[in-house]
């Protein structure tokens, strides 16, 4: 039998196990330059809101080491527009377009989802529960009960299969992603940035000015592998992984602790075309391993007795 790449995730299929990360990739076209984008099984875009949202002020990015701080806030063109103008471009983009969500507040999640339910050609919606950069926008992310209301509300709401993107910004992240479970999600995504911040001593300023932003980039895949592997042993929905994802090993690590597939983020900002070369890489050391699938290693990790 052949090597196949395709995954399953739950009601979900893609033709390869590599998607992008939101707010890294826009909304596809930004890459279409670099790649073929069906080295991609899904992109997922840049977070849509019901109204136009302009972000932050400036400065909003801070290099640091191995990685990058953003407090972006969040901006975009709002759903009519979306839906107008840049939705149709990224269903033509040759594999699956996946709707990245963000709500002011309750209500505006349901909205949206009730909403996007009626576009055609949207593989799947993922709530994104867990922006660390605007005013109380981790209110969903860190209350268990706020958490699984919000989904079981947005999974009424809605028929496509529901991503809840979770924070490692928490005491426990095995306890959101039950919640959300519970909350009848069909897939999780792990993790959002790390809340952090960067100064410059001289000035006595922070560099960025919203003071704090998320973090992301190879810094953080060490802190990004374990929560994978905690919420993985607590639920049994399928999980994406994002966090400093780089390369194929990458990639097969977060799968042997339980993710089923990766969304490739920050590192596109070095290497746009990454995509391409991880995925060859993919299938070499699949081959090389005899293993025909993915699925084959996830939750394969051999714990200490």
């Amino acid at each position: 039998m052949a090597l196949s790449l395709n995954v399953k995730l739950g009601p979900l299929e893609l033709a390869t196990p590599l998607l992008t990360a939101s707010g890294c990739a826009g909304y596809g076209k930004e890459l279409d330059a670099y790649q073929d984008l069906a080295c991609f099984g899904a992109i997922i875009g840049k977070s849509i809101s019901k109204m136009p949202r302009m972000g932050n002020p400036y400065p909003r990015t801070a290099e640091v080491t191995a990685g990058l701080l953003n407090a972006i806030g969040l901006q975009n063109e709002g759903f009519d527009s979306f839906v107008k103008s840049t939705l149709p471009k990224m269903r033509g983009f040759g594999t699956k377009a996946i709707v990245n969500v963000v709500g002011h507040d309750f209500d505006e999640y349901v909205w949206l989802c009730e909403h996007f339910d009626a576009e055609e050609g949207i593989a799947a919606l993922e709530l994104n529960l867990s922006c660390p950069n605007v005013k109380d926008g981790m209110k969903f992310a860190t209350d268990a009960g706020e958490c699984e209301r919000l989904v079981a509300a947005c999974r009424k709401a809605t028929r496509l299969p529901l991503i809840a993107k979770l924070s490692p910004n928490v005491t426990s992240i095995a306890e959101i992603a039950r919640a959300a479970e519970r909350g009848g999600a069909d897939i999780l995504s792990a993790v959002n940035t790390f809340v952090g911040m960067s100064v410059d001593w001289q000035r006595r300023e922070p560099r960025l000015a919203n003071v704090t932003g998320g973090m992301s980039g190879p810094a953080i895949k060490p802190l990004a592998l374990r929560c994978v592997h905690e919420v993985a042993r607590a639920v049994k929905l399928p999980v994406m992984a994002i966090g400093g994802i780089a390369s194929a090993d990458d990639v097969l690590e977060f799968m042997v602790v339980g993710a089923s597939a990766c969304q490739i983020g920050t590192f596109l900002f070095v290497e746009p075309d990454a995509a391409t070369r991880m995925l060859a890489e993919l299938k070499k050391k699949l081959i090389d391993a005899g293993i025909k699938n993915p699925a084959e290693l996830v939750g394969t990790l051999k714990l200490p007795a």
